[in-house]
């Protein structure tokens, strides 16, 4: 069973960068798609990113498109999202979560991470 651990977040500026990493403990690592998600406050949790197993290929959410940068290093067991030129709008939890393929659908993805928080502000 693996465990994902999210890391990375804080307040940051309008404009600024963060980078969140999604770390994972037990065995076979490399073989699961990854996905990034985020709930804002009254929002429902929505789809940011995902992976493949092997890192390469990505797909992402219209939002957040050539902004962020979903990648991994299956030698640390991680994946990281690189989050540049964040807006208020990107005020969320983050989370990791596993799946079966590289898809956007919430219900697809398990094995959720405790989520950490991002602030950006104005």
């Amino acid at each position: 069973q693996v465990q994902l651990v999210e890391s990375g977040g804080g307040l940051v500026q309008a404009g600024g960068s963060l980078r969140l990493s999604c770390a994972a403990s037990g065995r076979a690592f490399s073989t699961y798609v990854i996905g990034w998600f985020r709930q804002a406050p009254g929002k429902e949790r929505e789809f940011v990113a995902a992976l493949s197993r092997s890192g390469l290929s990505t797909i992402y959410a219209d939002s957040v498109k050539g902004r962020f940068t979903i990648s991994r290093d299956n030698a640390k067991n991680t994946v990281y999202l690189q989050m540049n030129s964040l807006k208020p709008d990107d005020t969320a939890v983050y989370y990791c979560a596993k799946g079966p393929s590289i898809v956007s659908t919430i219900k697809s993805y398990d094995s959720w991470g405790q989520g950490t928080q991002v602030t950006v502000s104005s």
